[in-house]
């Protein structure tokens, strides 16, 4: 048997955002498949700013600190997430050098990681907006280097 088998250490990505559809797909992707052996990787891809040359200097200085502190919340809140449940982990803020959409960030980064596979949630959009708006989720399926699990929350009505 090879001393350093794919079993023995295994490179997870998971997609966060502040969404409730990601908080829950990290929580299913932590209590039906994580394993010790697992590193995982939450990775996050900031909003892009659009039209920021039609905006005064002092409001783009706004956002990026609006941006910034939310950033910072949300790797705080998951590694403190990975801390309580003992998991070898890492946050990641993707995309920040010029990829502009967040599935290819996703991608670049799993491909680079040499990843096992990519967690990410889905907002279940229809086909008709998912047509229009694009997917996060659809772009990695289709683009993704490894297995890619999708959780989506049936959400009750």
């Amino acid at each position: 048997m090879a001393e350093n088998s794919e079993c023995d250490s295994r490179i997870v990505v998971v997609c966060v955002d502040s969404s409730p559809q990601a908080e829950w797909a990290f929580d299913w992707y932590v209590q039906n498949f994580h394993r010790p052996e697992n590193k995982v990787i939450c990775v996050h891809c900031p909003e892009a700013f659009t039209n920021v040359t039609m905006m005064s200097p002092a409001r783009v200085q706004e956002l990026i600190k609006e941006s910034n502190q939310k950033l910072e919340t949300l790797k705080t809140h998951y590694l403190t997430k990975l801390n309580e449940k003992g998991i070898q982990g890492e946050f990641r803020a993707i995309g920040l050098d010029g990829e502009p959409k967040p599935g290819a960030a996703v991608v670049d980064c799993a491909t680079n990681e040499n990843a096992t596979f990519i967690v990410t949630g889905t907002r279940g959009m229809g086909k008709f907006r998912r047509t229009v708006m694009g997917s996060v989720s659809d772009y990695i399926v289709h683009h993704s280097p490894c297995p890619v699990l999708v959780c989506r929350h049936k959400e009750k009505h």
